[in-house]
C-alpha cells in the first residue's frame, strides 16, 4: 500500500478540515398547527405536508 512522500502541515490539514464543521439546522413553521418543521418534510405534530395529509 502507497505512503504518503511528504508530511502534510497543519496550515494545510486546517484548510481542509474548515469546510467540515456542522451546518444550522434550518427550521420552517408549520402551516396547520405553527410547529417548527424541517424543510421538506411531513410536520411530526400534525402530519401534513403542505395542505394534504400524509
Amino acid at each position: 500500500m502507497p505512503v504518503p512522500k511528504k508530511r502534510h502541515s497543519k496550515s494545510k490539514v486546517g484548510r481542509r478540515r474548515a469546510n467540515l464543521g456542522l451546518k444550522k439546522v434550518k427550521l420552517m413553521v408549520c402551516e396547520e398547527c405553527k410547529a417548527p418543521i424541517r424543510p421538506h418534510r411531513a410536520c411530526a405534530n400534525c402530519g401534513k405536508y403542505g395542505k394534504r395529509k400524509v
